[in-house]
């Protein structure tokens, strides 16, 4: 996972992932690489969204003090 990859450009990829893994003729071998990927990028995701999180609650305490 590239971490300059931004957060849409990581989440098209993982749509990406998903209708690919949603293919039943995928060979099994490509189907568990693209399924470890697809978690990375979940994780990525998540943390990201964390973050912006955090940052705008910081911004939110910040205004009311």
């Amino acid at each position: 996972m590239n971490p300059e990859k931004s957060f849409d450009e990581a989440w098209q990829t993982l749509q990406q992932l998903v209708a690919e893994v949603e293919d039943e003729n995928l060979p099994l071998d490509q189907l568990a690489e693209k399924v470890k990927a697809a978690r990375q990028l979940m994780k990525y995701c998540e943390a990201k969204l964390r973050s912006i999180e955090n940052d705008l609650q910081q911004t939110d305490d910040e205004d009311e003090a």
